[in-house]
């Protein structure tokens, strides 16, 4: 059984207003955290006392509340900085809820951020079995696999050589077919994958369906409406990390459009 449950979660980020701080800042703060006063001199240098929080506070998420059960296709839409990608995130577990609760069943499968964790010494036979475990394969399972992925990324001798050497194309081409040699319970996608020429996207799309169709359940991300109609069933538009609405596909897709164009003429 596939089943994704969110009961009021919010989620907020820490983030610093003033970057990173130094070592010799680190030093500093820790002498004059000894001296008394608003401020004293160090090195022949003066130092004052930060009254203002470094911290800035970001809430990403907001009150969220949704059920997605086995067999539905939800599409999740919205503006930029609406946090389209970081609720997929916080659904797959990268994120944990500061508040509320996340329930899931299932093996979840992600498609985002395909690219990262690649081993760019190693070559691409060798990142066709790192990545694999990442995403848990075992030395048993990827084994049947691997020439698989190998023939549907179409690179050839190139596999033999370390990926630092490979174009951005041909990272992409790798990552993607490792990603997609899954069979997922609940898949997670942000936004359509453009991959490779042409030819090599026609079959790319053909992957996507085929693997979509195998799955129990799907959440996707898309700022293409049409591709998002075609997938999904039901649609979460956010706004601002709210949900500002919920329910059939063509439904919100028509009310966020409608939105949209609006808000278009006024700011024309």
């Amino acid at each position: 059984m596939a089943l994704i449950e969110l009961d009021d979660v919010s989620l907020t980020f820490r983030v610093r207003q003033f970057g990173r701080i130094t070592l010799k800042e680190q030093f500093i703060r820790h002498v004059w955290s000894g001296i008394g006063g608003a401020s004293e001199k160090f090195l022949g240098r003066r130092i004052e006392r930060k009254t203002t929080n470094p911290v800035m506070k970001v809430r990403a998420l907001r009150n969220v509340n949704l059920r997605i059960d086995e067999g539905d296709r939800v599409g999740i839409i919205g503006r930029n900085g609406a946090g389209k990608s970081t609720m997929l995130k916080l659904l797959a577990g990268i994120y944990p809820p500061t508040r509320g609760q996340r329930m899931v069943e299932g093996r979840i499968s992600s498609l985002f951020e395909i690219t990262l964790g690649f081993e760019m010494e190693a070559n691409g036979w060798e990142n066709i079995a790192f990545r694999s475990y990442l995403q848990g394969e075992t030395p048993r399972s990827i084994r049947s696999k691997m020439q698989g992925i190998a023939d549907f990324t179409e690179l050839g001798d190139f596999l033999n050589m370390p990926v630092r050497y490979y174009s951005a194309g041909m990272l992409v081409r790798l990552a993607f077919s490792i990603a997609t040699a899954i069979e997922p319970e609940i898949l997670l996608v942000d936004e359509v994958l453009s991959v490779g020429d042409m030819a090599f996207q026609q079959k790319a799309r053909q992957r996507m369906q085929d693997m979509m169709a195998k799955a129990q359940l799907i959440v996707m991300v898309s700022h293409d409406l049409n591709s998002l109609a075609q997938v999904c069933d039901q649609c979460v538009w956010l706004d601002r990390g709210t949900v500002r609405q919920l329910g059939p596909t063509a439904e919100i897709v028509n009310a966020y459009t409608e939105f949209m164009n609006n808000h278009k003429s006024r700011a024309a």
